[in-house]
Formats: C-alpha cells, sequence, structure tokens
C-alpha cells in the first residue's frame, strides 16, 4: 500500500511509496495511458533498485464517468487529486450540446492549476518541417486561468448581446456595429505575477538565460500590454538580484548581460512566431498569457515532430496534474497504435516535480534511443526511411528495453 503525498513547510513530502491519481481518459486515452504506466513502474524500480514505487489510483472523468455516474467529472475525482497532490490524465472528450465546455478547462479552474507548463525539446532522428529543429529547446509558462478560459461570450442577436452592445455605445462612447458577438477577456495583475513569479523560478532552478513575456500590448494595451508591464514588475520586486530586464542591460551595463543575471524581455506575440523560426536559440522560458500560449505551445511543438511528442502539466503552488496534450483520437481507440511519448514525458515531468530526477533521466535517454533506432509507432514511422513500425505497448516495451 502507498502513501499520500504532503506539503510541508511549502513543499511536497514524497513518500517512497506515493499514491498517484490516474484518469485513463477517452479515446486512446487508455492505451497510451498503460504504456505510460509500464515505463514509468519500470524506470522507478531501475532508478531506485526497488526501494521505490508508484502506487496508482484510477479516478474517473470523461465518458468512463458518465457512463458508471451520470456525471463528466465527479467531485470524488477532483477530491482525490487535491488528496494526494499530484496526478496524471489522459486525453479527455468535450461533452457536446451544453453542460461543461471543456473537462480539462474545468479541471484547471476548478484546482486552480493556474500555469500550463509545456516544454519543448527535439529528439533525433523525428522528421521535422524546419531545417534546425535542435534549435528549439524552452518551455511555455501559460496563464491558465484567465484570458479567453474565464472569458464570456454573448450571442450576436441575443437580448444579452444587445444590452452589452448599447450599454458600451451610450455610456461609454464605443464603436460596436449591431449584431455583433460580444466577448470579454479579463487579465489581472494576481493572475499575471503568480503565471510571471512561477516562470522565474523555473529559470533561476534550471539555470536558465532568459524570460520572455509574450503579448498583443501594442492593441491590447490593458489586458496583454498590462500583462507585460506587470510581469517586468513582478521581476523587479521578486527577483532583483537575479533579473535583468532588455532596457536595463541596454541603459547601465553597455548591452552586455551583468554574469549570473536572467535576461527579462518581451515580445510582440506576432514577432514571437517569427522568433521561434527564426531565432530560437534566444529563447529559453517564455511566460504568456492564455491564448497566446495555446497557439505557440503548438506551433513550436510542430517544430520538433508534433504533439506526439509534446509533453505538458497544469500546475498550482502545490497541486499539479500532468496530462497527454493531443486529443482522444477516437477512430484509434483500442486498435493498440497511437504513440504514448507525449504522456510518457509527461510522466518525466512529474518524476522531476517529485524530486525524482533520475528515473526521469532514465526514461528521457531511453526514448531519445528508441527513437534513434527506429523502433517507432506509426505517426513517425510513415515519415521515416526504413523505419520499424510499432503498436503502443511494443513501443513502450522498446523503451523499457534501452532503460
Amino acid at each position: 500500500m502507498g502513501n499520500k503525498i504532503t506539503i510541508q513547510n511549502d513543499q511536497l513530502n514524497v513518500p517512497n511509496q506515493p499514491i498517484i491519481p490516474v484518469i485513463m481518459g477517452d479515446g486512446i486515452g487508455p492505451d497510451v495511458m498503460r504504456a505510460m504506466r509500464l515505463v514509468l513502474d519500470a524506470a522507478v524500480a531501475q532508478a531506485f533498485g526497488g526501494q521505490k514505487s508508484i502506487e496508482w489510483l484510477e479516478v474517473l472523468a470523461g465518458e468512463a464517468a458518465f457512463a458508471r455516474h451520470q456525471e463528466w467529472l465527479p467531485a470524488a475525482t477532483l477530491e482525490a487529486i487535491k488528496e494526494h497532490v499530484v496526478a496524471i490524465k489522459g486525453p479527455l472528450t468535450t461533452p457536446i450540446g451544453g453542460g461543461i465546455r471543456s473537462l480539462n478547462v474545468t479541471i484547471r479552474q476548478e484546482l486552480d492549476l493556474y500555469a500550463c507548463v509545456r516544454p519543448v525539446r527535439y529528439f533525433e532522428g523525428v522528421v521535422s518541417p524546419v531545417k534546425r529543429p535542435q534549435d528549439i529547446d524552452l518551455i511555455i509558462f501559460r496563464e491558465n486561468t484567465e484570458d479567453v478560459y474565464s472569458g464570456i461570450e454573448w450571442k450576436s442577436g441575443t437580448p444579452e448581446a444587445d444590452k452589452v452592445i448599447e450599454f458600451l455605445r451610450q455610456e461609454l462612447g464605443a464603436n460596436i456595429r449591431p449584431g455583433s458577438g460580444i466577448g470579454i477577456k479579463p487579465v489581472s495583475a494576481f493572475g499575471t505575477q503568480r503565471l510571471v513569479k512561477k516562470a522565474i523560478e523555473y529559470a533561476i532552478r534550471q539555470h536558465k538565460p532568459s524570460v520572455t513575456l509574450m503579448h498583443k500590448g501594442n492593441i491590447m494595451k490593458y489586458t496583454e500590454g498590462s500583462f507585460k508591464e506587470w510581469g517586468y514588475q513582478t521581476a523587479r520586486e521578486y527577483f532583483p538580484e537575479t533579473t535583468v530586464s532588455e532596457q536595463e542591460v541596454a541603459e547601465k551595463y553597455g548591452g552586455k548581460i551583468p554574469d549570473g543575471k536572467i535576461l527579462i524581455k518581451d515580445r510582440l506575440a506576432d514577432s514571437m512566431f517569427q522568433q521561434v523560426l527564426l531565432r530560437p536559440t534566444e529563447y529559453s522560458v517564455i511566460a504568456t498569457p492564455n491564448l497566446n500560449g495555446d497557439y505557440i505551445s503548438d506551433a513550436c511543438a510542430a517544430q520538433v515532430g508534433g504533439l506526439g511528442l509534446a509533453p505538458g502539466a497544469n500546475i498550482s503552488d502545490h497541486v499539479a496534474v500532468f496530462e497527454a496534450t493531443h486529443g482522444t483520437a477516437p477512430k484509434y481507440a483500442n486498435k493498440n497504435m497511437a504513440n504514448p511519448g507525449s504522456v510518457i514525458l509527461s510522466g518525466v515531468m512529474l518524476f522531476d516535480y517529485l524530486g525524482w530526477r533520475s528515473a526521469g533521466q532514465l526514461i528521457t535517454d531511453a526514448l531519445a534511443k528508441t527513437i534513434q533506432q527506429k523502433i517507432v509507432t506509426y505517426d513517425l514511422e510513415r515519415q521515416m526511411n526504413g523505419a520499424t513500425k510499432v503498436g503502443t505497448r511494443e513501443f513502450a516495451e522498446a523503451i523499457i528495453k534501452n532503460l
């Protein structure tokens, strides 16, 4: 029997046999999650000589939950994640025709998982649409609770939309066409500061050279423009000894970043898409509001082979849910075909979060070796010359062999 992870002195206290809630997910979820568990269990056994292990606790969400309880996201599942602090999940379907807008969004909001963390790196041998995919090695911190995720919308032609338009025109002098759909996107100092703080803390721990604030503040001056200003303010107030802005480098240090300082810079969102293609080595940590983060994380993943190898996590101050970043792909469900790489690498992030970095490094190295051996699932095999196509479980077994 395992033991619960606890929080002591603002830090995780991780037992040798932690209980980790797991949501198997919908569509290809069960296939990739079973493969993930095989790999993670094998890596822990090898890294720690049998002294540590994971006690998996299956909890329900999505189609399995609805079939059993007539609920897409039972309260007991959210409570289990809170109680055990760390969890991992497969992809979940989005209910059609009302109810919860998105199960993934609901989990993030209910647990206040305010940072969506998406690392992007290249594995040698994966076919990429860019010439030098190895140049991209960065991590994106996407604000997870505000912006469009907590946005309010009113459909064109509804009494609510007409009322809002009338108020904006009459009371505030806004020039809005009649019949418009209306949306509001909130961005707060509180939400921005805690997200940027987490990004800078990561940069300090991992010895990263810079944190870039990605925004569209030239147009949305009081939401995304404020995100930029609050981001710089966070760096000045919380990390004055370890950070320096681009402006300070130019004005005080003759254009040279002082030794031991992390550079805080900002880029417009449209420019950022060019930058990660043309000058990716200049970026290591990106902090951004929600919608920008959605776009840039998938775009960066495409440069290194796609979402099949893109891990992700949703993290609060302590509670964290690691997840596959791709969808449910129902036409491949139960066919032992899907690439489990995304959720396996999310498991590596989970190990890093627990402080079990040696087990995570074993997996990363073994996955890289397996791809170099051209033993891959169908999505990679169809792009590679001379590759051996294997199923989901067989891919996991090949990784375990290379541990």
